[in-house]
């Protein structure tokens, strides 16, 4: 019998299965089914073409609109309409309504929906977010997301692994974005192309929470079907403190099977900037030679808008000022980021320097609004992807960064590092 990665051993126990091996074809049994106002519209319509009777269980769903509230026109309203009068219909317990909703992919940890051992599918490619909790989370489309709702269960192709071993520390403002752009651009954006990306080493002691959701969340920019984090004493304490359900601890064997293995010595890491129109497109911040002039910055979005980020984004800001004709706009994660940040001043902050502070909303993101840019127009945004078109025009550009990055870029007037300032 061969050995199983963490994700493999996770997939067999919800298939029901003492083993599974890469490639196999397995059915397993799902504990969060997550969708969001662009993507759960359309599994609604697959879902009443069914014929089935509500959903297979109410507390196990997760309504998220997010991506375009407060709504933004009548589209987007006819959307969330949508979505609200199916979580009434079956009386969905985790719907997050405007004032109670925050960005799905920080707001479902915030509230301990997910935890270590979980099976994850959502509508939306960031779901792969959860594996920094040691969950087997994973995007796919709304008719299987459909079909996930009606009967609990997904169909899945048992992934390979690539195991990235994270050793030292990340020296001053070198954070998990700057890891995993590193590591995009090390392998490309289909270096792990439906595979899982495993992290491990004594390195992940120095990475954060708020770090580990950031590498996870982009597993899907290089390829991968997930990232996961084993789980140690910083995750358990996090899933305490948030979540009152019971977690299931996995790891790997030790003769467990990689494609390939990487070794990453984080405290030789520095400020990583995606350049378009490929997060893979990656330069450190020395290996920027010429001023690239910028129009505005976004700091927040399901990869940084966390409270970490927030309080990054602020230390660098704190005494200085948005430079003359740059738009810099910060958005919050969630409700619960947003009181908090105004409770510890960061907002006062933020709005002192010059910036704006936004509701929660993945809008700039994927060109939805709040920040869409015009022909011409560069963008520093610490979202997850930057290609062409993507936050609006398709002459824009956009440059993936870390807050620490694109609060410094804010002030400078162009691409630039708080050690520069």
């Amino acid at each position: 019998m061969m050995g199983m990665t963490m994700t493999q051993k996770i997939l067999a126990a919800h298939a029901g299965l003492d083993q599974v091996e890469a490639g196999q074809l397995i059915e397993a049994d799902l504990d969060l089914v997550l969708g969001n106002d662009i993507t759960s519209p359309v599994a609604i319509k697959e879902m009443e073409k069914m014929n089935v009777d509500g959903v297979f269980h109410k507390d196990k769903i997760a309504l998220v609109p997010d991506h375009f509230v407060p709504n933004k026109d009548i589209k987007s309203a006819e959307h969330c309409k949508c979505v609200r009068e199916f979580a009434r219909r079956n009386e969905i317990t985790n719907y997050f309504e405007v004032g109670q909703m925050g960005i799905e992919h920080a707001l479902l940890p915030e509230k301990g929906l997910t935890v270590a051992g979980d099976v994850i599918i959502g509508a939306d490619s960031h779901t792969c977010t959860y594996g920094a909790l040691g969950a087997f989370s994973t995007g796919v489309g709304s008719t299987d997301m459909a079909a996930g709702m009606a009967t609990g269960k997904a169909w899945f192709k048992v992934p390979s692994a690539i195991r990235f071993n994270l050793i030292g520390k990340p020296s001053q403002w070198v954070s998990g974005k700057d890891v995993i752009l590193h590591i995009i651009g090390m392998i490309g954006v289909d270096g792990a192309l439906y595979k899982s990306m495993e992290f491990v080493g004594e390195g992940i002691q120095n990475l954060t929470m708020d770090d580990r959701f950031t590498i996870a969340n982009m597993a899907i920019e290089a390829g991968g079907k997930n990232g996961i984090f084993p789980v140690d004493d910083l995750a358990i304490s996090y899933m305490k403190e948030h979540s009152v359900r019971e977690f299931r601890i996995y790891e790997a064997d030790e003769d467990a099977v990689y494609d390939e293995e990487y070794t990453i010595d984080l405290s030789a890491l520095r400020p990583t900037v995606a350049f378009p129109h490929l997060p893979e497109n990656t330069r450190t911040i020395d290996e920027i030679t010429e001023d690239i002039q910028i129009d505005q910055v976004v700091i927040g979005s399901c990869t940084n808008g966390r409270l970490e980020d927030l309080r990054i984004a602020a230390r660098v800001l704190d005494g200085r000022h948005v430079a003359e004709g740059i738009r810099c706009i910060v958005i919050p994660a969630t409700q619960a980021v947003y009181l908090q940040a105004m409770e510890e001043g960061l907002l006062k902050t933020f709005i002192e320097a010059g910036a704006v502070v936004s509701t929660p909303t993945c809008g700039p993101c994927l060109g939805g609004y709040m920040g869409i840019l015009a022909e011409g127009e560069r963008c520093v945004s610490t979202t997850n992807r930057n290609f062409v078109g993507r936050m609006g025009h398709v002459n824009s550009e956009v440059y993936l960064a870390s807050p620490a990055v694109a609060a410094a870029s804010a002030v400078a007037g162009k691409i630039a590092c708080p050690c520069q300032l």
